[in-house]
């Protein structure tokens, strides 16, 4: 409660754990079958993300907020307690995690229930919402790996009013979601929601597959592809959703840990300008912050890059414009067959950082 006696405002951090927070190996089998039997110290995080899962948290304590960080995944819950341990060591607290019991699917015959992603995560996060467990303003943390930017995109729109049950049906039958899952999400769609206000804000997607950038357009902007969890750690910053503490601790951790210098780190700054993502007075703002603290070698600031960062910087907007289907549901399946192949260094899908390297450079 506020010294007022009002409750706090609810800001809800939902992320995916393989391939998001966790770098998950599962696409070779000899890598797939070793983890159940995975310690806590065998599982690596992509570097800068139990940061920003800190930051986010630790700013929003300090807005007056009351902050509910929450996972979701398909690993089975034989392999909680290794991961429970692993969020623990990363100093990452949890408010609920949600594991995909696949023994008990396949004891009950249910086969297609084990291979349905997309069901399975929108069935649990309307669910987690009804029951009240998560609240208030949301953002969302997933990857490219299987579907999570129609899943999102799918949950924002029906927490947005905007997606009745019947077109939820048509849609989930299109992308090929089970029969009795289908009736199960039409029905929890069918459900009033009692808090007024609820929204998604941001869709941060990682781009394990380097999927190319086009292909997210028909998501809108309220969704961002991201190379690296400093950009999302950038946008989180201009939204005032993350303080300077977390915004340096994210790019000390990626610039140790993904080998980024400091002309990486500028370029995935100048790559979200690019895409109109970033304000080039909140480019400014962070290229400061990284330079006075010498990030990836960067040398101190000039006077220039001193007197830009005094610079204009709008607030980002919260544009949410109603999601074309058909054109999401498209780009979800031709993204799908894309990710047979990876694209090289300069092709839409490479990350601007691979431009950069270890030298000392400065802003001038």
């Amino acid at each position: 409660m506020t010294p007022q006696g009002r409750a706090r405002p609810v800001v809800t951090f939902r992320w995916d754990l393989d391939k998001t927070y966790l770098k998950t190996e599962f696409e070779r089998f000899s890598k797939l079958v070793r983890l159940p039997f995975e310690r806590a110290a065998d599982k690596t995080h992509v570097p800068g993300v139990p940061e920003l899962v800190r930051g986010l948290r630790r700013t929003a304590l300090a807005r007056g907020e009351e902050p509910r960080v929450l996972f979701l995944t398909a690993t089975p819950p034989q392999m909680a307690a290794a991961i429970r341990e692993k969020l623990a060591n990363d100093g990452v607290e949890i408010d609920g995690i949600v594991f995909k019991d696949q023994l008990r699917l396949l004891v009950r015959g249910q086969l297609r229930q084990i291979r349905d992603h997309l069901g399975y995560k929108l069935d649990a996060l309307f669910e987690s919402r009804l029951a009240g467990e998560a609240r208030g303003v949301e953002l969302l943390f997933g990857d490219d790996w299987e579907s999570d930017p129609l899943i999102y995109s799918i949950y924002a729109e029906w927490l947005a009013g905007r997606l009745a049950p019947a077109e939820l049906g048509g849609l989930l039958a299109r992308i090929g979601v089970p029969e009795d899952t289908r009736e199960g999400l039409a029905e929890r769609a069918g459900v009033a929601l009692a808090e007024s206000g609820a929204r998604v804000e941001r869709i941060y997607i990682h781009l394990e597959r380097r999927t190319p950038l086009a292909g997210f357009r028909a998501y809108g902007p309220r969704l961002l592809p991201t190379f690296s969890p400093l950009q999302a750690a950038a946008d989180l910053f201009a939204r005032r959703r993350l303080d300077d503490s977390g915004l340096l601790e994210v790019a000390h951790a990626v610039a140790a840990g993904d080998g980024a210098g400091g002309r990486g780190l500028l370029n995935l700054l100048d790559d979200l300008v690019r895409r109109s993502a970033l304000h080039p007075g909140w480019r400014a703002r962070v290229a400061l912050r990284l330079g006075r603290a010498s990030v990836g070698r960067l040398e101190r600031p000039s006077w220039r890059a001193r007197v830009r960062a005094l610079g204009r910087a709008p607030a980002p907007g919260c544009d949410d414009p109603p999601l074309l289907w058909e054109s999401a549901v498209t780009v979800r399946d031709v993204g799908r067959a894309s990710h047979r192949s990876t694209p090289g260094p300069g092709e839409d899908g490479a990350s601007p950082a691979a431009a950069g390297d270890a030298e000392p450079h400065s802003e001038d």
